[in-house]
């Protein structure tokens, strides 16, 4: 096997990122046709993503905290079949932190923050699975870790590779929507006693036996001994406030990731989350229906974005008459203009102007020419070029931390009711203060990372 010199791709992927600018044709550096040395943290569901993504590339380890999830994939994909194998990140990144350029990372969102933090501290470029954290000062802090580690990074949000939302954001620039004042996004679910959700008997949860093959320790992570419920692992954990963010922290960075982008939407000043059903300490809500308050950015007037998710008879927008749709599409985004209006899907695959006419016209008179480059594959072949010289991945951390900040405020609003008054600069709620403590989740020993980061 090739040994890649992870300290030589760094530097050359480095300053190939900072001297093109975003979404810009990177031109290959001279380790372009050499194969980076991969290891895959979360081995089951998922993460056949990141397997697919650096199916070129060396795997060198992987790495779960239960032996059977190696079986998932690995018929698909013979190279985990050579990989060391490990249970805990923490001993993989100690033993061969040193041998790996790019580190893939597919586990439940609470342990997302260590494993990457882990790998970033260590100069190993890393892919990250969305939302990235599972709280706002984890967000804050891998923004910073990108920063002074200086390695490349990208988050799972497969539509940011699109080209629809590329197309969708030309069509912006060149005003076809004018200013876009009102945004609404929304998804059914979560469906309960389904493939990702399912409610205990009881609650507290009954304590079940652990599995053999399971590191139930290992599997908690940052968040402290619990006693094990089947319905933990090995998917349904979103439900559970504790380690997941239910349908709003599942889909919430592929839906709303078209208007964050498009209208530069990372800093609101005020969450609502005005109706909630359901929900309460240990679950997360059944349906909710938050108001997010952007101010003046620059040349981009005011905006409100709305985010519902839930019973669609309870929990969607209200489809304008004069659109003659008909029926509301299953998921996706309005937006409306000044101009026109717009509808993307739940990945910003198609859009599409809401008036017929407009859009025929639009049609006819051809659309224009492609302006931001598009990208081959998903996020995580998007990561694997960038460190080959390629330009820095869209949904980097610089982007891709503030947007799950968004998402963290309106959780936090579902789970504690009513009006949310935020200060961005200061990191803290102004109106509520008793909320702040939710900002930052108590970690439990052996599991701190970044406190050094907020020292300088």
């Amino acid at each position: 096997m090739k040994k890649v010199n992870r300290r030589s791709f760094q530097k050359t992927a480095v300053a190939a990122s900072t001297a093109v600018p975003l979404f810009s044709i990177g031109k290959p550096g001279p380790s372009a046709n050499s194969r980076l040395n991969v290891a895959v943290i979360g081995t089951g569901n998922v993460a056949w993503r990141a397997f697919e993504g650096t199916q070129n590339e060396n795997l060198v380890a992987i790495c779960d905290v239960d032996s059977r999830m190696f079986a998932q994939h690995a018929k698909r994909f013979s190279a985990m079949e050579k990989a060391a194998t490990f249970a805990d990140f923490r001993v993989m990144l100690d033993k061969l932190g040193g041998e790996i350029d790019m580190v893939c990372i597919s586990t439940p969102d609470h342990t997302h923050f260590p494993a990457t933090l882990g790998a970033m501290e260590r100069g190993i470029h890393t892919f990250t699975q969305k939302p990235l954290t599972h709280n706002v000062w984890q967000a804050r802090t891998l923004k910073k870790a990108k920063a002074h580690y200086k390695v490349l990074t990208n988050m799972g949000n497969q539509g940011h590779t699109s080209n629809g939302i590329r197309q969708l954001k030309e069509w912006y620039d060149l005003g076809i929507f004018g200013q876009i004042t009102e945004v609404h996004s929304y998804r059914d679910g979560p469906k309960w006693n389904g493939n990702y959700f399912q409610r205990p008997e009881t609650l507290p949860p009954a304590t079940d036996a652990v599995p053999a093959t399971l590191d139930w320790d290992l599997w908690q992570g940052p968040t402290g001994p619990a006693p094990f419920n089947k319905l933990y692992h090995p998917k349904k954990w979103r439900g559970f406030n504790r380690y997941g963010g239910g349908m709003f922290g599942d889909w919430f960075c592929h839906i709303a990731d078209a208007p964050v982008w498009l209208l530069d939407l990372y800093e609101p000043v005020c969450i609502e989350a005005e109706s909630v059903e359901g929900g309460n300490e240990w679950m997360v809500a059944d349906g909710c229906r938050v108001r997010f308050d952007f101010e003046r950015r620059a040349d981009k007037a005011p905006c409100t974005v709305y985010w519902y998710n839930g019973d669609p008879k309870r929990f969607s927008p209200a489809l304008p008459e004069d659109w003659g749709w008909g029926s509301l599409p299953a998921a996706g985004t309005f937006f409306h203009g000044t101009k026109n209006n717009g509808f993307t899907d739940e990945r910003s695959n198609n859009p599409r102007l809401s008036s017929r006419d407009a859009a025929i016209a639009f049609k006819n008179a051809g659309y224009p020419a492609e302006t931001i480059p598009r990208i081959e594959g998903g996020p995580v072949l998007e990561l694997v070029n960038a460190i080959k010289g390629g330009p820095e991945p869209g949904s980097n951390f610089d982007y891709a931390a503030p947007f799950t900040e968004i998402m963290l405020l309106g959780i936090l609003a579902v789970n504690h009711g009513g009006r949310i008054e935020w200060d961005s600069r200061n990191m803290r709620i102004t109106n509520r203060p008793e909320l702040n403590q939710y900002l930052k989740e108590p970690v439990r020993k052996g599991w701190e990372y970044g406190e050094e980061l907020w020292k300088s």
